[in-house]
């Protein structure tokens, strides 16, 4: 792990120099210089001390209960008719068995619940599906589409892993009567919440990254703030924006770009 991503997963887990010194023993003064980037050369103990720390706090944020669901709610549920299972078993046949009602991810075998999205969240979830439309359809050469939230995505290809990005984009032909996408989108989008901030900012990164998707976008209500991950290239380092910004479309070479301003004079708008 490089130090951006340790600066990145601590933003997400909510942690504090003072929280990540102290669980790994480490002084607060060396901890402070690494993760600034003012030690150059940090020794491996020391990395390697941090990493400890990120992981355990990620792991114990998301220790599976026993029904095999993760709950990023105070919601709980039992999956009925699929018997106890191990973390990691859970397969498409345990999720297409559970109510409609229930919207929860698979990834790599486990369960996450899906809390109902705050009115914030799905108001920034229109205008922007209206913005990547707006691109699509100015450039119907590019024979992309867009797509939101719910609408599952069969990210890998195996029968472990059923996403629902926010938002995506895909540019290329698909099975209109599937009941999922199959594959990685080219573009995916996640909109932060208090439930979900972890989980998008470090797992789903990584799982899109694996799967081939080219670019991630993971916009954060909290901060006004919109990160945007180029993944085809090996700099893993996000472009940060604010909600006033023109943010390219990366994967449209230059054709597309979204205004931001515009979800932000909606917000205002809405908050009169």
């Amino acid at each position: 792990m490089t130090v951006e991503e340790m600066r990145n997963r601590k933003t997400a887990l909510g942690l504090t120099n003072e929280m990540i010194a102290q669980a790994s023993n480490l002084p607060l003064s060396t901890v402070q210089k690494v993760l600034s980037g003012t030690t150059r050369a940090p020794r491996k103990s020391t990395l390697e001390a941090i990493e400890r720390v990120l992981y355990a706090e990620e792991r114990r944020r998301t220790v599976p209960a026993r029904t095999g669901v993760l709950r990023e709610s105070e919601t709980s549920y039992k999956i009925s008719d699929t018997g106890e299972k191990a973390d990691g078993e859970y397969t498409l046949e345990d999720y297409y068995a559970l109510p409609d009602e229930r919207r929860v991810e698979l990834i790599d075998g486990v369960f996450y619940d899906m809390a109902s999205p705050a009115v914030i969240h799905q108001k920034i979830l229109g205008e922007l599906f209206l913005l990547f439309r707006e691109c699509v359809d100015a450039h119907e050469e590019t024979a992309c589409e867009v797509f939101a939230s719910p609408c599952d995505v069969r990210l890998d290809r195996d029968n472990k892993t059923m996403v629902q990005p926010d938002l995506f984009v895909i540019c290329r032909q698909y099975d209109l009567g599937a009941r999922a996408i199959d594959g990685a989108p080219d573009l995916t989008l996640e909109i932060l919440s208090p439930t979900t901030r972890a989980k998008d900012m470090l797992l789903k990164l990584y799982k899109y990254q694996n799967a081939g998707v080219k670019e991630y976008w993971i916009v954060d209500p909290d901060h006004s703030t919109v990160l945007v991950y180029d993944l085809r290239g090996e700099d893993f380092v996000p472009e940060k924006y604010d909600f006033d910004a023109v943010i390219p479309i990366r994967i449209s070479e230059g054709k597309c770009a979204i205004d931001f301003s515009r979800v932000g004079k909606a917000l205002k708008k809405s908050r009169g």
